[in-house]
């Protein structure tokens, strides 16, 4: 049941997207350019190196095989580009393509008529993702074909780990800090961390919680919304212990995501940092900040979070999660023809050779080739359980609460006690 909050955000998301319809004179006309052709807008989120190149190519390829369209491109660097897309949904002035990560916010999006049910147009390439489109299905109708699933794990220098004479990757929390202290005794900075834009540092508490809890009282939890399992609290007290061993970068709190050299991306991708936690997406964000464009290469690592003592959860389980084309309801069909061409063998393929992310058309997983990505996608499908992120899971309102509470912990003005508090205030208003 969602609350009379979100339903009035969604009541008012609706009515603001008919009347944009009304003033603009429909979408056939804003899909329609001075000759004649059929346009359709495109948002993601590859906007540097080999990754934005093999796009325009992708969309340019598209418009040449279909004569009198279109692709009208805008490739946005990802928090930007999750800010306008906000926006969007906000105002019904949607792109015809965009991105979406599953879960309680594309069931808002769904019940404000903002997204197009794909379950017939797209039969055939969502019997080839097979049980890929999970995550994005809604009361038994996909709307939204994922393009890459990966998990969350520590992406690390191998060059600088064997600098400080780090032999083997951590697989339990007291390896973790003494890798952590070897690096500082080494004088390398141990972990990066962008916790500036709040959801990096959010991901240390979902790790944890999925340390600590059983799967049951997780999946409980996400239909429940109650957090009152002590092994929440247990979760936030791992994570201040992990901060008590300051392994974080000089400026961490302020430090962005992805944006440029001095991001937390940007710090391990320049060897100024020996660990970040990241998804399977950092080997591609890592290429388009440095200027040879290879990111680590050979230096690449990957290990898993490592297990918790004493904690309930399978040390097997991982956090994770993936993206996916959708399309916005009112654009024009030729949309949909252009994500399943998103999914084609082919473009798949590329995906894949490019290490832009783990693909999920089964014909492309063998051109995985990047070793470190290669060992993710071991770990990926070895995995007895995935979770979704939290904040996609519990969807905007809760999510961003205990995002914001998390932070603050980071920032030493918040407690263990503190994040379930928040987050089960935010929840008891989706009640």
């Amino acid at each position: 049941m969602r609350n009379t909050k979100t339903m009035r955000f969604l009541a008012a998301a609706a009515a603001i997207s008919m009347l944009a319809t009304a003033c603009s004179g429909g979408s056939d006309e804003e899909n329609t350019n001075a000759d004649g052709d059929t346009v359709i807008t495109w948002w993601h989120n590859s906007n540097t190196g080999s990754g934005k190149d093999y796009y325009d190519q992708i969309a340019a390829d598209f418009e040449a095989a279909n004569e009198g369209v279109e692709v009208k491109v805008e490739a946005l660097q990802h928090e930007d580009m999750t800010t306008k897309l906000e926006a969007a949904f906000q105002s019904g002035e949607m792109p015809d393509i965009y991105m979406e990560r599953g879960g309680g916010e594309l069931a808002d999006h769904v019940e404000a008529g903002l997204t197009r049910d794909l379950t017939e147009d797209a039969a055939g390439t969502i019997a080839k993702l097979g049980g890929n489109v999970g995550g994005w299905t809604v009361d038994d109708r996909v709307y939204s074909l994922p393009f890459s699933i990966g998990v969350v794990g520590f992406w690390y220098n191998k060059a600088l780990f064997e600098q400080a004479g780090i032999e083997s990757a951590p697989t339990t929390m007291a390896e973790l800090n003494d890798a952590v202290q070897k690096l500082k005794d080494a004088g390398i900075e141990p972990i990066s961390v962008g916790a500036g834009d709040k959801w990096p540092a959010a991901h240390y508490w979902y790790y944890f919680a999925l340390r600590q809890c059983s799967q049951d009282v997780l999946q409980s939890a996400v239909v429940s919304l109650d957090f009152q399992d002590e092994c929440f609290v247990k979760a936030g007290e791992s994570l201040e212990d992990l901060v008590a061993t300051e392994p974080f970068n000089a400026g961490f709190l302020q430090t962005p995501a992805q944006s440029g050299p001095t991001s937390a991306s940007g710090l391990l991708a320049t060897d100024k940092v020996a660990m970040e936690l990241a998804g399977h997406w950092e080997p591609g964000v890592m290429q388009g900040l440095t200027e040879d464009e290879q990111g680590l290469g050979e230096d690449t690592g990957w290990f898993p979070f490592p297990a918790v003592e004493g904690g309930a959860g399978d040390p097997a389980a991982q956090l994770g999660g993936g993206d996916a084309w959708a399309v916005a309801q009112d654009a024009p069909d030729v949309a949909v023809d252009f994500v399943e061409y998103l999914l084609s063998d082919e473009v798949q393929k590329g995906f894949a050779e490019l290490d832009m992310g783990l693909p999920t058309n089964p014909t492309a997983s063998q051109y995985v080739a990047d070793p470190a990505l290669a060992d993710l996608l071991a770990v990926r499908d070895a995995s007895p359980f995935i979770q979704l992120y939290f904040d996609t899971s519990f969807g905007t309102s809760v999510g961003g609460a205990m995002n914001d509470e998390i932070a603050l912990v980071f920032a030493g003005q918040s407690s263990a006690q503190g994040i379930v508090d928040a987050t089960q205030a935010a929840a008891d208003l989706e009640k």
